[in-house]
């Protein structure tokens, strides 16, 4: 059932995390709607680690709605080294902005978490109600630990202080602004940069990770910045939300069509002596579907964006 949340187009709206992926892609899509009192505040303005410096911003900007995007993200390089930094940063950021959204009577708000907070060897596709039935992936479990905090800080004070505070978890995204650190980015970003130095470079292979067997999901981030937008007005329950398009492919094939995009010649190898990380991880997304919400950019064509995004940034 539709409720009158972000109808009015003078709302003051946070958003968390402006200058990362998802954030960026919800700030484009509330511009693009005719929201015009976007609030934000980078890391050197505000350190959301910190609980005063946070419920001093919130004082002084008296936010309406949140979205809920910062976090301390990375892949499995990052996610296992960084282990201690991914829980701690996370706890924190999440649970200043929370908290201080209920003190200043934020009328509603999204928490952004992960599908990496499922169970490991949990069944495919992940449902909603898996949430907390198995051992975690060992990687990324600190992360994963703080994600699955928020979600239930969400619903908890839910049910204690009434606070109508929603939580999204999107599948593996990809798009504008993604980080394509060559240690610490995610799987696609990452085989974008590798395949694009391998062209630029003339090599004759380009090495991925594992066995190339592991299949995964893939969203576009406007895609997701959409359903966002889409669930602010449209959802109100305690709980979470799969956000994906519902279809996966192997590291292989991605590895394929990002070389296709990039129009690499090589050979592609795999390194059988890196890990893999979870066999699978595609969204049941039938929770979100039967909401009214469906996924827009195919693969290739998303890829195409991305491509061109990272080559404008001159990265290399």
């Amino acid at each position: 059932m539709s409720d009158l949340y972000l109808r009015d187009k003078s709302s003051a709206i946070y958003i968390a995390g402006h200058r990362g992926m998802v954030g960026s892609a919800i700030k484009r899509k509330l511009e693009a709607e005719g929201f015009q009192n976007i609030l934000v505040a980078d890391s050197k303005t505000l350190d959301l680690r910190s609980q005063l410096s946070v419920f001093n911003w919130f004082e002084s900007n008296q936010p309406e709605y949140v979205f809920l995007a910062a976090a301390k993200v990375g892949g499995i390089v990052a996610n296992n080294t960084y282990r201690g930094e991914f829980l701690y940063d996370n706890l924190m950021i999440q649970g200043n902005i929370i908290e201080a959204s209920r003190i200043h009577d934020v009328k509603k708000l999204m928490f952004l978490g992960s599908s990496c907070i499922y169970p490991k060897l949990a069944p495919q596709p992940l449902k909603e109600e898996y949430l907390l039935t198995g051992e975690l992936e060992p990687t990324n479990e600190p992360y994963a630990i703080a994600k699955i905090a928020g979600i239930k800080m969400c619903d908890a004070y839910r049910d204690q202080y009434g606070c109508n505070y929603i939580s999204v978890m999107p599948t593996n995204l990809y798009g504008l602004n993604d980080n394509y650190h060559p240690e610490n980015s995610h799987v696609l970003p990452a085989l974008i940069r590798r395949f694009h130095e391998a062209k630029d470079q003339n090599l004759s292979s380009v090495t991925i990770w594992g066995t190339g067997t592991p299949k995964r999901e893939f969203l576009f981030a406007d895609d997701l910045a959409d359903a966002c937008y889409y669930l602010m007005q449209n959802y109100n329950e305690k709980g979470l939300v799969n956000v994906g398009c519902g279809e996966d492919l192997s590291i292989a094939n991605l590895a394929k069509a990002v070389k296709n995009v990039i129009g690499f010649d090589g050979e592609i190898r795999f390194d059988l002596s890196k890990p893999d990380g979870t066999p699978r991880k595609l969204m049941d997304v039938n929770k979100l579907s039967n909401l009214g919400w469906k996924y827009k950019v195919k693969l290739e064509d998303g890829l195409k964006i991305a491509y061109a995004d990272f080559k404008s940034k001159a990265l290399i």
